[in-house]
């Protein structure tokens, strides 16, 4: 059986699909997993995927494309799949990607739908009331005929060890920058959580991407050690990896912790539910105001004067949520 998984939205998403992109790849003989150019290095890391296609949606992602005509028929030219999963976050439908798939052939498609499908889907599978986006995907691929073979927790290909970038001995990371600016602490507070984490004892590491070393080299300072724009997708894995404990908002970094067990505090704006997004499968504190006025909101932009969600957190909140998760996953003895 060729098998064929969508999961057209951000880094995270795709990692998030991981427990039913396993499911899927315990019974199929072959799985390609379509995703856009900011999930790709999230598929890349999954293991179970023998084939990745990269394609921006027009009906996803931040800046989506225009409609072309060629670019479809070229993805249709390129799909070569018996089954398929459409994975799509609980706002989301999944009938343009269905349409799409229909045309290339692919004989049973299933999915998460809340609208009359017509002919585009063979399952049309309605998905618990605020069930977890992982969760959901792995119902789905129960229900399509692949049901979990584990625990269904993330996982990623084991990552390389990142000890030359993380120096000796145990150490926090602190990732500040967020994939929308609604869901980011500001850089002010970030700055003095590394300052008091450091003087609680702590070595910590400020991670980001290229595009943020200006962030991560201020919420460093003199008191981290600034990685910004100094790790890939793997290598980023193998610092979190290494990790005592995360420290980080609803953005990527969150479930990439997750997936290779480190505990994560996650630093959470209510405006996409916790209880569909927080870090899945590992120990985790919660940290934020869940009924602020921007609650549901899906706002990429704070709406609300003085981002009072994250920045009534303090330093002193996120250096006892780290020591607090210290404490309960240490090995008892280890100092």
């Amino acid at each position: 059986m060729k098998a064929l998984v969508t999961r057209l939205d951000s880094f995270g998403d795709v990692l998030l699909a991981r427990p039913a992109v396993r499911a899927v790849a315990a019974r199929a003989d072959h799985v390609t997993m379509v995703c856009g150019s900011r999930g790709a290095p999230a598929a890349r890391l999954l293991p179970g995927i023998d084939e990745v296609l990269v394609w921006e949606a027009p009906w996803g992602g931040f800046e989506p494309p225009d409609v072309s005509r060629p670019d479809i028929d070229a993805l249709v030219e390129r799909i070569d799949a018996d089954t398929a999963l459409i994975l799509t976050s609980f706002h989301q439908s999944p009938l343009p990607t269905a349409l799409v798939l229909r045309l290339a052939g692919v004989r049973y498609i299933a999915a998460d739908s809340e609208d009359y499908p017509g002919s585009l889907l063979d399952l049309r599978h309605h998905r618990a009331p605020h069930a977890h986006e992982a969760e959901a995907a792995l119902d789905l691929a129960e229900a399509a005929g692949f049901p979990a073979p584990d625990d269904g927790r993330l996982r990623v290909r084991t990552p390389p060890r990142a000890d030359a970038l993380t120096g000796p001995g145990p150490y926090v990371v602190l990732h500040p920058g967020a994939s929308v600016p609604a869901r980011a602490w500001s850089p002010g507070r970030a700055a003095e959580a590394v300052r008091e984490l450091a003087a609680a004892g702590h070595r910590v590491l400020v991670t980001g991407g290229p595009d943020e070393r200006g962030l991560t080299a201020h919420v460093a300072g003199a008191h981290g050690t600034d990685l910004g724009g100094r790790t890939d997708a793997p290598t980023l894995a193998g610092v979190l990896a290494g990790a005592a404990a995360v420290v980080t908002g609803n953005t990527a970094p969150a479930h990439l912790a997750a997936a290779v067990g480190t505990p994560v505090v996650s630093l959470f704006a209510p405006v996409v539910p916790a209880e569909r997004w927080r870090p899945y499968g590992v120990p985790h504190v919660l940290l934020g105001d869940q009924d602020a006025p921007c609650a549901d909101s899906r706002a990429r932009d704070c709406p609300v004067p003085g981002h009072p969600c994250l920045d009534t957190v303090t330093a002193t909140d996120v250096t006892a949520a780290v020591e607090k998760l210290i404490a309960v996953t240490q090995p008892m003895g280890e100092t």
